[in-house]
């Protein structure tokens, strides 16, 4: 762990605790840096935004793509103030982030009641299985549209 790091990880830190004062979330932070520069910072608003995604990572991966007019992260780095639920680890593996760094763990979390290791449990499932009902329906008109998808000669790979 270099100073930098220390520097960044604090920063992730205090965004949580400002998050948390502010009432816009839960206790969470995040940065995402470039280089030695900060390309965007955040902090958990699913309160503020009333919107379940809101997550201090989804939050700042949304700033760091617009600043850097793009939708892979490339070489750039999070700091988050806790390791990533599901929701997030799957953005920042989309957003093809180089690495992350994390304070506290997903047990830290779960023991103050944000505990997602039930999210991770249902994923593993057979969607018949799951405690949320999941029911396949117009499969043959939606490959439609992906076979089109897959015959498109200018699309963006990504």
């Amino acid at each position: 762990m270099t100073k930098k790091d220390k520097y960044f990880m604090q920063r992730a830190i205090d965004l949580a605790q400002e998050g948390m004062n502010q009432g816009s979330g839960g206790p969470f932070g995040a940065v995402i840096v470039k280089g030695d520069k900060i390309v965007a910072e955040g902090y958990n608003r699913v309160i503020a935004e009333n919107d379940p995604t809101a997550h201090a990572e989804v939050e700042v991966i949304r700033k760091a793509c617009k600043k850097l007019n793009s939708f892979q992260l490339t070489g750039c780095v999070i700091y988050t103030s806790c390791e990533p639920c599901p929701m997030c680890m799957a953005a920042i593996y989309w957003a093809r982030l180089q690495k992350v760094y994390f304070a506290c763990t997903r047990k830290d979390a779960a023991d103050i009641l944000f505990d997602d290791h039930f999210i991770s449990v249902e994923m593993q499932k057979k969607p018949a299985d799951r405690q949320i009902e999941f029911s396949e329906i117009m499969r043959a008109e939606a490959l439609n549209v992906f076979k089109k998808w897959n015959d498109k000669t200018d699309k963006t790979h990504y």
